[in-house]
């Protein structure tokens, strides 16, 4: 496996080591499939740039998750075909699995999250979908692309029957419509701070384990600024980490991706925050192996920890 010359969090080399790292970053610099605005394929890059300057200690779980091991691979080389770019990161992501690492992918737009899904799905036989976005994210196609941003919750739910979606406020009538149709659970930012929407009977009702798909304009515009597709009225920050935090605890989560950040040069806030976001996930992530006793607060690397 390439390493990335610039590894998420930039600690000393001992924590970054591909063969003792429990977790593995997978830049996705893919944006074929945007619609509006354009960044997202250097944004990878600009959260990782970003990563070196948060602080390694955890205030609220007072530890430092980094020991676990983060490593972080070099970008890869992603075909222009949507096709072709599906291929690619189902490849890449099953030869992390295969080596029994915990993923996480910095994408890139996200019509790439189906092909992350495909190849958790086939490591553990039964996934289920937890997304958390401003769009619902169900059109068939979109500008006539099955495999569009716009599409990827239609692509994935072919695959799953198990699929929850929190945040939603921007969807088209016919979204709308299959969602009624099918009684699938969907809850609006509307509904979720109106208290309409039972998140924990829904978590409850959804089978182990869990994949979690964030589409950074969940995030209300004041936390996240700079997105291909932004709405106002998003998760504050605090809200977003006690969605994400009760979800890490409760479900067991088998990977994740950040999508949709589209970077601006004179935005230095929105890549922070994502890279924030994305070590506080991965702290949740191990809270809970430890919360369950599966595992304690490592001082080292050793290796698979989420197996």
């Amino acid at each position: 496996m390439r390493l990335n010359a610039n590894p998420f969090l930039a600690p000393e080399p001992e924590f970054t080591a591909y063969e003792s790292a429990a977790v593995a970053v997978l830049p996705f610099p893919y944006e074929g499939g945007v619609s509006y605005g354009h960044g997202t394929g250097a944004a990878p890059r600009a959260i990782l740039e970003a990563s070196a300057y948060v602080e390694f200690y955890d205030e609220v779980l007072k530890a430092e998750p980094y020991r676990m091991g983060i490593t972080t691979l070099a970008a890869p080389a992603i075909p222009k075909s949507p096709e072709g770019m599906i291929k690619t990161l189902y490849e890449k992501s099953s030869a992390l699995l295969r080596d029994d690492k915990f993923i996480v992918v910095l994408g890139g737009d996200h019509s790439i999250s189906s092909g992350f899904f495909r190849a958790l799905l086939e490591k553990y036989g039964r996934l289920s979908c937890i997304q958390l976005d401003a769009h619902s994210d169900l059109r068939e196609e979109y500008e006539g692309s099955p495999l569009s941003h716009a599409s990827v919750m239609a692509r994935i739910r072919e695959m799953t029957p198990h699929a929850l979606q929190l945040g939603i406020r921007a969807q088209c009538i016919e979204e709308a419509q299959a969602i009624a149709a099918h009684n699938w659970p969907v809850c609006t930012m509307h509904d979720y701070r109106k208290r309409r929407f039972d998140v924990d009977a829904a978590l409850a009702a959804l089978p182990d384990p869990v994949f979690v798909t964030v589409d950074l304009d969940a995030f209300d515009l004041s936390v996240i600024h700079s997105t291909g597709t932004p709405e106002p009225g998003g998760f504050t920050w605090d809200e977003g980490l006690e969605l994400l935090e009760k979800i890490f605890m409760r479900k067991n989560v088998v990977g994740f991706d950040l999508v949709e950040l589209s970077y601006d040069e004179a935005d230095r806030n929105s890549a922070f925050c994502a890279a924030r976001l994305a070590y506080k996930m991965l702290g949740f992530k191990l809270a809970a192996g430890v919360a369950r006793g599966l595992l304690t607060w490592p001082e080292k690397p050793a290796g698979p920890l989420f197996k």
